[in-house]
């Protein structure tokens, strides 16, 4: 190490990205080191005996750790994060995003840039084909100007084809996005994508767990999809190949027991096989638009009616209605259960009184027997 003096913060993070600097560890290897050291800095100035304590640590890792060179790269990345007012978020704090952090395999370290809460709810990843057709290209961007309602971050991978046509829509709508790199942040891939890349950073974010200097290689992008699951909600495929990142990042997020979404498409269309693949085994639900993906979800959208709705509204329903619609309405969202109990009404006059409710179009159910105001 040089003789640069570090702050506590600035020398924890210099030991996690040296952490990652180490060829052949990853996320699971890393996270034992940290469970059994308790933090960093310990595992570069453990005895190699203590190293190979650990599971899936042998001599050479354990040489490979006690060498100083990945604390010189370090030296190097932090630096270069610094310069670039580069966020870097360290697994097992609070700025590390929460839905990434639950997954097994969540990169130890990420680095981003933008304004973006990637703790935002609800947060959509949107993947698909790189050779997107005119049918992908449309519904990609009619679902994120119909998704603007329930104030979502899009997430993508910055790619050609579907990737760009969910950022691009985004931005047009006002939408956060957030692209997530398979390379370190000096460089953007696809360089056709800078443009839009720079208006990301203004109200969205790129995000990457590669250090600067990596550059695009093929193996990255695997890595890099396991991350477009792990940030979401829910993951929808708009047109996919049988074969392709698109359905990697699908079959991460099941694994995550996350929500998959796709798009059916022309049964003699190769860009399609993907998405009729993940349908029609039970690999993702079939959606044609927001409304679904807003029923799948229980999502609402993030408005409120105003008060001459809510005067109209007044005058249409009778006592026992706008009882409950006030209920309704302060809750957001209900269950018929929470409502009964609140109420204290006989579950005759509740069903009765709901279902005159939505008739009237005053409210609507979603899965579960749980209601909420049509705004």
């Amino acid at each position: 190490m040089n003789n640069f003096v570090y702050s506590p913060i600035q020398m924890n993070l210099l030991h996690y990205i040296a952490l990652t600097k180490v060829r052949g560890i990853g996320p699971v290897i890393g996270r034992h080191l940290i469970d059994y050291f308790g933090d960093a800095a310990t595992v570069f100035t453990a005895p190699a005996r203590e190293l190979m304590a650990i599971p899936g640590i042998g001599p050479r890792l354990a040489e490979s750790i006690t060498d100083a060179r990945a604390l010189h790269e370090a030296e190097n990345e932090l630096s270069f994060i610094e310069k670039h007012s580069i966020q870097a978020l360290v697994w097992g704090t609070p700025d590390y995003p929460k839905r990434l952090a639950e997954c097994s395999d969540a990169p130890l370290l990420l680095y981003y840039k933008g304004v973006a809460d990637l703790n935002a709810s609800p947060t959509v990843s949107i993947v698909g084909t790189r050779n997107a057709t005119a049918y992908g290209k449309s519904i990609c961007t009619a679902l994120v100007g119909d998704l603007k309602p329930y104030r979502p971050v899009i997430v993508s991978g910055l790619a050609y084809g579907i990737d760009s046509c969910a950022h691009r829509a985004a931005l047009e709508h006002d939408i956060p996005t957030i692209g997530v790199l398979g390379h370190g942040l000096d460089r953007i891939y696809p360089a056709a994508n800078r443009g839009m890349a720079a208006k990301m950073l203004e109200c969205g974010g790129l995000l990457t767990e590669f250090p600067s200097g990596t550059t695009p290689d093929r193996q990255n992008f695997p890595m890099r999809n396991r991350i477009i699951a792990g940030l979401a909600d829910v993951t929808i495929v708009v047109e996919a190949a049988h074969k392709g990142g698109a359905l990697i990042t699908a079959e991460i997020a099941n694994t995550y027991n996350r929500d998959v979404c796709a798009f059916p498409g022309n049964v003699g269309q190769a860009s399609s096989a993907g998405c009729n693949y993940l349908i029609k085994t039970n690999r993702a639900h079939l959606i044609t638009g927001a409304r679904d993906v807003e029923y799948l979800m229980n999502w609402e959208p993030q408005s409120q009616p105003t008060v001459s709705q809510t005067q109209l509204l007044q005058t249409t329903l009778t006592d026992a209605e706008q009882e409950a619609y006030k209920i309704i309405q302060e809750a957001g969202k209900i269950g018929v259960d929470d409502l009964s109990s609140t109420l204290q009404w006989p579950q005759s006059k509740l069903a009765i009184t709901l279902l005159e409710m939505e008739m009237k179009g005053v409210i609507t159910a979603l899965p579960g027997k749980v209601y909420r105001i049509i705004s």
